[in-house]
């Protein structure tokens, strides 16, 4: 009884300070609706029923959603088992299992879903905690606790709902009234997106039985997610990269879409700055190779984004969902059902049509911001296309590798210049890896992936690039003969060089331009462009012939005459570095004397477009620009 009544009271004094200055969002929203109220009504399955019953692509994926929780039947539950200092995978895994086997029981009424989904919810509940130490695994797994409890609630036993409620609330939401474990409220990244939807699921869930505390959890996510959702300004470039959109994005669509189903209402969250721009943003980071532009932090493969179909609702714009047509039309939808919030994307659906989703009309994306990008391509339906991906921004960005001034290059469907991207954590935090000390000199720079010399840009006389350093998008220009973007550099190569700008470009939609132009301080400096690539690689000179799949890419350096190509090996020099088998670097290197001005131009040329490669590439000053 002592116990209950100190927590009690503990609660009662957190809930208090919490409240202290906040913002009441909810005093004139609508009233809270009966189970279920989280993202579906009762009864709005049937417009989805619908959509299902229109189009053969949606049936097909709705019965591959039916077909996995098929599959989960006679898995036996989640158990409570860490990897190093993360129950995350468990929390996702489950989310999985509750979301998709929830889904079943509302669409089809077969007893076996319920059943199989009342047991993993009552597995989960039964952990002794949810990890609150790295809370992205408390919020993942209080949102499948709270879908489940939620959607399955008039169907559970009053005891199942007891002891799942009772989770919700000590393993997930007090847990973040703990100043220990919420620093998540005042960042600026993916963090804040997934725990605060996670906490407002949680709340939204047990909304009756704790009502003040519910408003509480709610009001404070509606004010702190504003905090990263200013990242997507002034156009919706994601600083953290294409894999954690697709975690931060994704989670604060699942926030915001399910305080406007429950309340009528988004509390103007929508209309953040850029937010509904970043759609546009994920849509041009894929290649026509369905690849990822894989900066920072990120995986190579692109995957189904359900939170695009919620964007292409709001903006009213079908040709957002291109890529994410292919992907459904293309893709055995059983290659989609490890994506854990994928039940999700049939609530978005808003019933359209694949046929009702037409090509992009621009074939330029530019996003401004801390991380900006420039994403070009001369076709969006030709599989040989040529695509280039520009990024700028800082590595002092959360996630971020020095890969500042660094491309992606396709054509032929082959990825000629490519990115490592990530290493998982793991496998560097098992050994001791200071991975997230991101200071000039800690030890994240020296991981193999992450810094410059591995990436498709510029060293300087054998350094790092600086982590304060910030870099623009300056110029861009969708001209169709010379579509071309440049960032200028020269706060990244701080004190090794005096000036350097780069420039990208497409030119007569057959061939690639890189071109730096740069000044040497008052001291020799020696400088390596260096492109990473899968490609077999042959050198001659000046030229290297790049061969993949039986395509073939010409590399030449046009600027400065008479330069020998080489090649670097892509050994990893520390044994917790990840191998990187069938990789090569190859580039140059330059010593220039002080106090000079010079260019580097390099043109990467598809085999058929070898004889078109001709003219001269005239000065930065010179491109066209918006």
């Amino acid at each position: 009884m002592t116990s209950l009544f100190f927590r009690l009271t503990s609660l009662l004094f957190l809930l208090h300070f919490v409240a202290i200055g906040q913002v009441d969002h909810l005093a004139k929203a609508n009233k809270l609706p009966a189970h279920p109220r989280l993202l579906l009504l009762k009864g709005e399955e049937e417009a989805i029923k619908q959509t299902i019953s229109a189009d053969k692509t949606w049936g097909n994926l709705n019965q591959a959603i039916l077909n996995e929780c098929d599959a989960l039947l006679d898995k036996p539950s989640l158990e409570r088992i860490k990897i190093g200092r993360r129950l995350l995978d468990k929390s996702r895994e489950g989310l999985r299992r509750v979301f998709y086997l929830a889904y079943a029981w509302r669409f089809t009424h077969q007893e076996k879903y319920l059943k199989r989904a009342e047991q993993e919810l009552l597995a989960l509940s039964a952990f002794d905690d949810w990890n609150p130490t790295h809370f992205l695994d408390v919020a993942e797994m209080t949102m499948a606790v709270s879908i489940g409890y939620d959607w399955l609630y008039n169907d559970l036993s009053e005891q199942s709902r007891s002891i799942i409620k009772d989770a919700i609330l000590k393993k997930g939401i007090e847990p973040s009234l703990d100043s220990k474990y919420n620093s998540w409220l005042k960042a600026t990244h993916n963090w804040n997106q997934v725990c605060n939807a996670g906490m407002a699921y949680g709340a939204l869930a047990i909304y009756e039985d704790q009502p003040e505390l519910a408003k509480s959890i709610i009001n404070r996510a509606i004010e702190s997610v504003v905090l990263p959702m200013g990242d997507y300004s002034p156009n919706g470039a994601y600083p953290e990269g294409y894999s954690y959109w697709g975690y931060g994005t994704s989670f604060n669509v699942m926030l915001i879409s399910a305080v406007d189903k429950a309340f009528g209402t988004d509390f103007g969250l929508t209309n953040e700055p850029g937010f509904l721009k970043t759609a546009g943003y994920l849509e041009n980071m894929t290649g026509p190779s369905g690849n990822a532009f894989n900066y920072s932090d990120s995986g190579l493969s692109g995957e189904l984004q359900p939170a695009m179909f919620w964007f292409a609702q709001k903006s009213k714009d079908p040709s957002l969902l291109w890529v994410e047509r292919s992907r459904l039309q293309t893709n055995d939808p059983k290659k989609h059902v490890k994506n854990r919030l994928l039940p999700a994307i049939m609530l978005w659906s808003n019933g359209v049509s694949m046929n009702a989703i037409a090509e992009p009309k621009s074939s330029m994306w530019v996003g401004e911001g801390r991380n900006p990008v420039a994403l070009m391509r001369t076709s969006w339906s030709d599989p040989a296309a040529i695509y280039v991906g520009l990024k700028a921004g800082s590595p002092s960005v959360n996630h971020a590798h020095m890969d500042i001034g660094s491309f992606v290059m396709e054509a032929d469907g082959v990825r000629w210049a490519m990115d490592f991207g990530m290493q998982e954590y793991e496998s560097l935090e098992s050994k001791g890896v200071d991975l997230w000390n991101s200071k000039q000199d800690s030890q994240r720079w020296q991981i193999f992936r992450y810094n410059n010399f591995v990436h498709n840009t510029l060293t300087i006389n054998n350094g790092l690039q600086r982590v304060a350093g910030k870099a623009a998008i300056t110029h861009y220009s969708n001209t169709p003969m010379f579509m071309n973007a440049t960032t200028d550099l020269t706060d990244v190569y701080k004190e090794s060089l005096a000036n350097v700008n780069r420039g990208v470009a497409i030119l007569d939609k057959s061939y690639v331009i890189i071109r730096d132009e740069l000044e040497t301080p008052s001291t020799e400096t020696t400088v390596r462009w260096t492109m990473l690539t899968p490609a077999t690689v042959t050198l001659t000179g000046n030229k290297a012939e790049l061969t993949k799949d039986g395509k073939k890419l010409i590399l030449q350096v046009d600027e400065p005459a008479r330069v020998e190509l080489k090649t670097w090996t892509t050994n990893p020099p520390h044994e917790y570095d990840a191998p990187n088998p069938g990789t090569t670097l190859v580039g140059f290197e330059i010593t220039l004397p002080a106090n000079t001005k010079t260019a580097l131009t390099v043109r990467l040329v598809p085999e058929k477009s070898v004889n078109q490669a001709a003219k001269k590439v005239p000065p930065l000053a010179q491109w066209p620009s918006k």
